[in-house]
């Protein structure tokens, strides 16, 4: 039996090591595995390469993905479908592990009803926004470095008696924002699920200032719209000195934390296990301290639930 593994989408710390886990699992049972670089668009365009227990040797601790990524807009058509078809068939693939997100399960999904072949996820985002599992690889990384990052800042807000607005990643969901927010100590939290008015917020603000609070650190995940103009309301609102950094793509580099290179390895055990039993169109989770796997249909369309009582702990203790 041979196997190909691929990294789609965003990157994610912890890739590098569900990559070496996946080759260094199936191996030893008899399977021989191949990597396909760049995702969609190199299994499109037959980047295919040959894996061993050496080739992923001194990769464990580097963030990003050594198979590279790229967005594939050709995939989502059915002529890229077709010749991806035709390039695991030319290439005698029987199982393919796809590490990624929702949007690259999706794919997964078609690829597979179109081949026949099984196909098994390995969520890896650093969002954590994929139903079915209560993390995804490379969420506690981005956390940390968030978290490092707003350590630093606070040195300056409290030296300099401001309110610093700090945007995290979560275009569309604030797992990120609330995590790090609650871990960090901030005196506010915007994020896209729960619904926020600036004058609220503002006042939240002069409570602070009025019990000689002298700064105070704001997290906001991008997704909540235009964060420049929510530093704009509070600058013509309160009598804080108010500054804005965005972290941006920090938070997707880094070498994994432990967390994030255990999730891969048991990650990907469970999921060459699940290809040598031949199950099709899963994605493997982490269920309580328990590895599982649900369907991809479950994990693409479902939305996965932000625990708001975290965001309710975290304005409990901003006080």
């Amino acid at each position: 039996m041979r196997i190909g593994v691929t990294t789609t989408g965003g990157d994610a710390p912890g890739m590098n090591a569900a990559i070496r886990a996946v080759v260094r699992y199936a191996i030893p049972q008899g399977l021989e595995v191949v990597g396909i670089e760049r995702g969609y668009a190199g299994l499109i365009t037959n980047q295919i390469i040959p894996l061993n227990l050496r080739s992923v040797g001194g990769i464990l601790h580097l963030g990003g993905t050594f198979l590279k990524s790229a967005r594939c807009p050709e995939f989502k058509t059915p002529e890229g479908i077709k010749r991806s078809v035709e390039v695991l068939i030319e290439n005698k693939i029987d199982g393919l592990v796809v590490i990624g997100g929702d949007g690259s399960f999706r794919g997964a999904m078609d690829l597979s009803k179109a081949s026949g072949i099984s196909i098994i996820g390995i969520p890896a985002t650093i969002d954590n926004d994929v139903a079915g599992t209560d993390s995804t690889i490379g969420f506690d990384t981005a956390v940390n470095t968030a978290l490092d990052a707003i350590d630093k800042i606070r040195d300056t807000a409290l030296s300099h008696e401001r309110i610093f607005v700090v945007e995290v990643m979560g275009r569309n969901r604030g797992f990120l924002a609330l995590e790090v927010g609650l871990a960090g100590g901030a005196g506010v939290i915007l994020i896209p699920e729960i619904k926020f008015k600036l004058d609220t917020m503002c006042k939240r603000l002069r409570v602070y200032e009025e019990s000689g609070k002298a700064s105070t650190i704001i997290v906001a995940a991008e997704g909540i719209g235009d964060t420049a103009a929510v530093v704009n309301y509070i600058e013509k609102n309160t009598k804080y000195e108010v500054r804005f950094t965005k972290l941006g793509h920090i938070q997707r580099g880094g070498s994994p934390t432990a967390r994030s290179r255990l999730l891969a390895d048991l990650f990907a055990a469970k999921a060459v296990e699940l290809l040598l039993q031949g199950a099709k169109d899963k994605m493997v989770g982490l269920k309580g301290n328990s590895v599982i796997s649900v369907d991809f249909n479950y994990a693409c369309n479902a939305k996965k639930p932000l625990d708001k009582r975290l965001y309710k702990l975290a304005e409990d203790l901003a006080v």
